[in-house]
């Protein structure tokens, strides 16, 4: 049994577009579903490509990818041209940040040669900044901009992740130009339609707007949900948060206010979509707020009409007045709907009921953190890894290579 969620969260890094291939025409989703904008990282157009659900999918690139710093937005320099023309630094602070993209372009984790005396399993983001010399601001940007973290913990990890996540945001952008991020045409509600697609090829059965009534567990293990009077019998189930409120709990909150513009947003080049991210130390807060906004030319609202997706994570008892530096960004603002709600996680990992929940989505406006999870929950179900290049192995040997 499943059942649609809207959700807000927005920008699709991708990692391979020119396998993405066009959704048959004709496919149409009421405006509703301008308020879940889609966040696809790397790993989640991995999942899309492998699992070809892309074949059911229509993208289109967002316009702009944009970073906050007192009080304005600036481009996100990703590339060494870009760093040198970005006005985000003065121009020693350019030459530096230059060098350190030569470098992290240049590395290869196979070949020591580039490593140029770090060690990426042991030397910390930290130690790496200080190599080059990187002032905060640049830090700001690329640890929450081009690396797309959440907080400022990864400074005290291995590189060797952030390196590769900056490498991913480049290597993105090199491939379109604009930016590194995708939005489905006609909404976020198109992925789920995609693998129930997919799930029915396979033989999966979907059973939709079905009150689920209780799920059944004897001897501590699940063996049904109950709907309507009927069971259907389980030896495993997946489920999100709301359907077992005595197996979760709450760790802490996120606001989302979705606003209607009449206007493109201030110094974006008049972009028709764009993402913007408002680092931390920007705001004197412990946790990034992030902006995404989509329009007409995404299929998501009327002519002329933007939707801009504003959230993060609640850190004070006056939740609005956190996220007032994005609302001043977009402002003239005709209507906004504002919704704070509970990030809730499992108590447990689920192994003994086989009841697999998954988290509540957080502030983020990509789709990293839910791809982690998935992989969690993989990992629960069945004791392994999830790994991509074997479901790759997987495909070819049923179907030959492409």
């Amino acid at each position: 049994m499943t059942e649609s969620r809207s959700v807000t969260q927005s920008g699709v890094q991708w990692h391979d577009f020119g396998s993405l291939q066009p959704a048959p025409s004709g496919s149409s989703n009421s405006p509703a579903s301008a308020s879940r904008v889609a966040g696809i990282t790397g790993q989640l157009v991995k999942m899309l490509l492998y699992t070809e659900v892309t074949r059911y999918l229509d993208f289109k690139v967002t316009e702009g990818s944009f970073v906050y710093k007192g009080g304005k937005i600036y481009k996100v320099p990703s590339t060494e041209a870009e760093a040198l023309a970005s006005s985000l630094m003065g121009l020693f602070e350019k030459r530096r940040f230059r060098k350190f993209l030569v470098y992290v372009a240049n590395f290869d984790e196979k070949d020591p040669r580039t490593f140029e005396g770090i060690d990426p399993k042991k030397t910390t983001m930290r130690e790496v900044y200080k190599k080059f010399d990187l002032g905060q601001d640049v830090i700001d940007f690329t640890g929450h901009a081009l690396a797309l973290y959440r907080t400022d913990d990864y400074l005290d990890q291995p590189c060797y992740e952030t390196i590769n996540r900056i490498k991913l945001y480049s290597e993105s952008l090199a491939r379109y130009g604009k930016s590194p991020y995708l939005y489905p045409l006609y909404g976020l509600g198109e992925l789920p339609q995609g693998f129930a697609r997919l799930s029915a090829i396979y033989g999966g059965t979907y059973m939709l707007n079905k009150p689920i009534e209780e799920i059944i567990v004897q001897n501590g293990k699940v063996i049904g949900v109950k709907s309507e009077g009927e069971i259907a019998r389980c030896k495993q189930l997946i489920c999100d948060p709301s359907y077992v409120k005595d197996r979760v709990e709450k760790v802490g909150q996120v606001i989302r206010v979705i606003c209607i513009l009449s206007h493109p947003i201030k110094n974006t080049n008049d972009a028709n979509s764009c993402q913007i991210i408002i680092p931390q130390n920007q705001v004197n807060r412990k946790s990034d707020i992030y902006v995404c906004m989509i329009s007409f030319a995404h299929n998501v609202a009327a002519q002329g009409k933007y939707i801009a997706i504003v959230s993060t994570t609640v850190e004070t008892k006056e939740p609005e007045k956190e996220i007032r530096p994005a609302l001043e960004l977009l402002e003239p603002i005709e209507q906004k709907f504002v919704s704070i709600s509970d990030l809730l996680v499992p108590k447990d990992l689920g192994m003994e009921s086989q009841i697999f929940i998954s988290r509540t989505y957080d502030a983020t406006t990509h789709f990293e953190t839910t791809c982690d999870d998935i992989k969690n929950i993989y990992k629960r179900m069945t004791g392994s890894e999830f790994d991509f290049e074997e479901m790759k192995r997987k495909k070819n040997d049923i179907y030959g290579e492409d």
